[in-house]
């Protein structure tokens, strides 16, 4: 039996109402349409003229929409085959120069991306949850890569975790200004 593809749309901006393929579930979890809502209700303008990066790609729905929306330039970092060539596909579709797609391990490639920012950017991580296999320690390590950004090359940062997770109140130099909770998913912003 063939699977049907399944989609999202960007909401806003000058890209709004274009359709973005999502990988399968079994490689990727796609961000709720009422969360990413909230994420760009609090972002608004700010985003305008500025970098996006979203640290574990998926389909790149949320870069996608920052772009959309007026950001400059959105990266995006994904692991697995099969979702980087549909994160690859809705870059193309939506925007090649003001897109930028990296194939790897979040975890390696993430820290030398920044070091090439001559910029303060917008810092989006949605890691896979922890209750998947081999995920046990990805917070942990989430943490630490965050508390590595130098407080120089961020302008905010926002990460998308499980409700029942809480974080810590700082992250290096980074305080977490407010959590959200939607369902089982949650965001925490920090600054």
């Amino acid at each position: 039996m063939e699977t049907k593809p399944l989609f999202s749309t960007i909401v806003a901006g000058k890209y709004k109402g274009k359709k973005l393929m999502l990988p399968s579930l079994e490689s990727t979890r796609s961000t709720k349409a009422i969360l990413k809502g909230s994420l760009f209700d609090t972002l608004q303008y700010d985003i305008v003229d500025e970098v996006f990066v979203e640290v574990f790609g998926g389909s790149g729905s949320m870069g996608l929409e920052a772009l959309s929306r007026g950001a400059k330039h959105a990266y995006f970092i994904e692991k697995d085959k099969a979702a980087f060539g549909i994160l690859k596909r809705n870059c193309e579709a939506i925007d090649t120069m003001h897109t930028t797609a990296l194939h790897g391990d979040s975890f390696i490639v993430f820290p030398s991306l920044i070091s090439t920012f001559t910029c303060k950017a917008y810092f989006y991580f949605d890691p896979p949850f922890s209750i998947r296999d081999g995920m046990e320690n990805v917070y942990e390590n989430v943490l630490k890569l965050i508390a590595a950004i130098p407080q120089e090359k961020a302008h905010f940062i926002a990460i998308e975790h499980m409700s029942e997770l809480e974080l810590p109140q700082n992250i290096g130099l980074f305080t977490r200004q407010k959590t959200k909770k939607f369902g089982k998913s949650s965001l925490s912003y920090y600054m």
